[in-house]
C-alpha cells in the first residue's frame, strides 16, 4: 500500500472557487464575530480571505467568477445551509414522521411519563412511555391515554419492553397488553438474547404488500451495548424460536416465513456510559465496533432495507449531540437529562438533585431486576447513600447461603440501616407481593433460602426507586435515581443560563437547545475545516430560551 504524496503546507486560502460579491454586511474576520457567524446555520456561509490572507465568512451577496472583480473576496468555502431537522438520517424522519432524529427514552417505572412523551410527539420527535417496572393496569392506562391524544393526530409514540429473565410470565403478558392495545413502538431494554415473546411482537403482522414490499406495521428500537447481542437483534430469528412462535399461535406461517428474512430490529440503540443498566462503554470505540457488526449483517443476510444505529450514553451537551451523529447516528436517544424534565415523573426534589450533580456525582449499584446476576445500574450517590447500601446488599447476599446466616450484628444493621423494617415484615411483604405477581417465586423462595434472601434485599432494591418517584422524604437517603455523566455535563452547560433553574427544564426545551447547539457546533466545525480560525466558544453554544428566534 502506497500513501498519497503529502500535500504542501498552505492553507485553503490558496485555491479560490471565484469571488464573493458582498451586499450590505462585510465578511466577519474577528473571533467574536465568527462565533456569531457560526450560530447563522440556517443561511448559506461563503469562507472568503482577505488581501492579507486572513480567513472569515460572509454571508448573502453573489459569487462571481474569480476574475470578474478585484473588489470581491476569493471564495475558498462554500458552506450550504444545515437545519437540526437534518441531523441524523433522514430514512428515521420519513419512516416515524417525526421532524428531528431525536427520542427520549423510555426510562423505568414511570418516570418516562404520558406527558413527556406527549411533549416529545408534539415536538416532532419520539418518545418511549417508561413500562418498566408497572403494573399492567396501569401500563395500560398509559397507553389508552397516549392513543386518545397522539394516535389520531397521527403522532408516533412507543412504549418499553424490558426484558425479564426472573419473571418471563411478565414479558409475554406485557408482550400481549401491547399487541392487544395496538401498540406499534417499542423501546426493548436489558436484553442479552431473543425471547419468543420478543420476536412475537417485532413480527406480529408482517406482510407483503401488493408491490412485492414488505410491510413492518411494529418496529423494535433493540437497545445494545455488546457486539454478540447486536448480532443477534440484526439477524432473523433462529428457526426454531419461529416454530414456537407458529405452534403456540404468536404467529402465522406466513409471518414466520417472511421473519426468517429480516433481522428482529431495524433501529438499533447504541447504549454507552448511560443511566440505569449500562456497560459503562464510551460511544466512540463502542459506535464504531457496533457499526462494523451492523455492516457485516447487512452484507451476509444481503438486507435491502434501512437498518439504522442510533446513539445513547453521555448526551447531554450540543458538543456530544455533535459527535453521535458526526459518527454516523441516524438518530440520538437522551435519558438522564430527561429525567430532570418537568414532565418527568420524578419527584420534584429528585429533580432538584439532578439539577446540582456534577459529572462524578454516580456510581454503580446492583440492580433489582437482575440482582442475582450480579447486573449493575449507574446511579446519582451526590445527596443519598443508596449506592453504598445496595452494595452492602450484594455483599451479604455473596458471603451467606441463608438470611438465618447472617451474624446478629450484620443483621440490626440490616434492619435498621439499610431496610428500615424487620427481615421477619420484609419477608412477609415480599411473600404477599409475588404471591399475586408470580407464585413461581415463592415457591422458590420456600425451597431455596438463597432465593429467599434475593427477594428480601430486591425489596429494598424495587422500592427505592419508587421512594424518590414519590418524593418520601423519610426515605430520602435511600433513593435510588438512575443517572449517568450526561446529567452532570447538561448542568455544567447550563450553568449561567435560563436552563439552569430546573422549572425551566420542559423535555423540549432541552431537546431543542441540543439539537440546535448541535448544528451550531457542526456548523463550526465545517468553517474551520477551510482554515477559518473559529474560536472555542463557536463550539460551546449557549442555551437559550425557545421563544427567542433562531439565527
Amino acid at each position: 500500500m502506497s500513501w498519497p504524496p503529502r500535500p504542501p503546507p498552505v492553507m485553503p486560502s490558496s485555491v479560490a472557487y471565484g469571488t464573493w460579491i458582498p451586499d450590505a454586511e462585510a465578511p466577519s474576520f474577528s473571533p467574536d464575530a465568527l462565533v456569531l457567524a457560526a450560530e447563522r446555520v440556517r443561511e448559506p456561509a461563503y469562507v472568503v480571505h482577505d488581501a492579507r490572507g486572513a480567513i472569515g465568512v460572509g454571508f448573502g451577496g453573489h459569487v462571481a467568477p474569480a476574475t470578474a472583480s478585484a473588489t470581491g473576496y476569493p471564495v475558498i468555502g462554500i458552506v450550504p445551509p444545515l437545519y437540526p431537522e437534518w441531523l441524523g438520517d433522514r430514512s428515521f424522519t420519513e419512516r416515524y414522521g417525526v421532524r428531528f432524529a431525536y427520542i427520549a427514552g423510555a426510562m423505568a417505572n414511570g418516570i418516562a411519563t404520558p406527558e413527556l412523551v406527549e411533549a416529545m410527539a408534539h415536538a416532532g420527535m419520539l418518545g418511549f412511555y417508561g413500562a418498566a417496572g408497572l403494573p399492567a393496569p396501569r401500563v395500560a392506562e398509559a397507553i389508552d391515554r397516549l392513543h386518545a391524544t397522539l394516535t389520531p393526530q397521527g403522532l408516533p409514540w412507543g412504549a418499553n419492553l424490558i426484558h425479564s429473565p426472573n419473571e418471563p410470565a411478565l414479558e409475554r403478558a406485557v408482550v400481549e397488553l401491547y399487541l392487544d392495545r395496538g401498540v406499534r413502538l417499542v423501546s426493548a431494554s436489558a436484553y442479552m438474547g431473543l425471547t419468543p415473546h420478543l420476536v412475537r411482537f417485532a413480527f406480529s403482522g408482517v406482510r407483503r404488500a401488493a408491490d412485492g414490499t414488505i410491510e413492518r406495521p411494529r418496529a423494535i428500537f433493540a437497545k445494545v451495548s455488546r457486539p454478540e447481542v447486536t448480532e443477534r437483534v440484526l439477524s432473523p430469528p433462529p428457526e426454531r424460536m419461529l416454530r414456537t412462535c407458529v405452534e403456540a399461535g404468536w404467529l402465522t406461517p406466513d409471518e414466520a416465513a417472511l421473519a426468517a428474512t429480516l433481522p428482529v430490529a431495524e433501529d438499533v440503540i447504541v447504549e454507552s456510559d448511560s443511566g440505569g443498566h449500562t456497560d459503562n462503554r464510551p460511544l466512540s470505540a463502542l459506535f464504531a465496533t457496533l457499526a462494523g457488526v451492523r455492516d457485516a449483517c447487512v452484507a451476509r443476510y444481503g438486507y435491502d432495507r434501512p437498518i439504522r444505529l442510533g446513539a445513547a450514553g453521555g448526551i447531554g451537551t450540543p458538543a456530544a449531540a455533535a459527535a453521535a451523529f458526526g459518527l454516523g447516528a441516524a438518530f440520538i436517544l437522551t435519558g438522564s437529562v430527561n429525567q430532570a424534565a418537568v414532565e418527568s415523573g420524578l419527584a420534584p426534589a429528585g429533580r432538584e438533585m439532578l439539577a446540582r450533580a456534577g459529572i462524578a456525582d454516580i456510581g454503580m449499584a446492583p440492580a433489582a431486576d437482575m440482582f442475582e446476576q450480579g447486573v449493575e445500574v449507574q446511579v446519582l450517590t451526590r445527596g443519598t447513600m443508596f449506592a453504598n447500601r445496595a452494595r452492602r446488599l450484594y455483599q451479604l447476599y455473596r458471603r451467606w447461603p441463608s438470611l438465618e446466616a447472617i451474624p446478629d450484628a450484620d443483621r440490626t444493621k440490616l434492619e435498621t440501616e439499610i431496610l428500615g423494617a424487620s427481615i421477619a415484615d420484609v419477608d412477609a411483604a415480599t411473600r404477599a407481593f409475588f404471591a399475586e405477581r408470580d407464585p413461581d417465586e415463592v415457591r422458590r423462595a420456600d425451597a431455596d433460602p438463597k432465593h429467599r434472601m434475593a427477594l428480601v434485599f430486591r425489596w429494598y432494591l424495587g422500592l427505592s426507586s419508587r421512594w424518590a418517584i414519590d418524593g418520601l422524604a423519610e426515605r430520602r437517603m435511600d433513593w435510588q435515581i438512575w443517572c449517568g455523566p450526561a446529567m452532570g455535563a447538561f448542568n455544567a452547560w447550563a450553568r449561567g443560563s435560563h436552563l439552569e433553574d430546573p422549572a425551566a427544564r420542559g423535555a423540549e426545551e432541552i431537546a431543542r437547545n441540543l439539537l440546535e447547539g448541535a448544528a451550531i457546533v457542526t456548523r463550526a466545525g465545517q468553517l474551520r475545516s477551510f482554515g477559518a480560525p473559529v474560536p472555542p466558544a463557536a463550539f460551546a453554544p449557549r442555551p437559550r430560551p425557545l421563544s427567542m428566534p433562531a439565527s
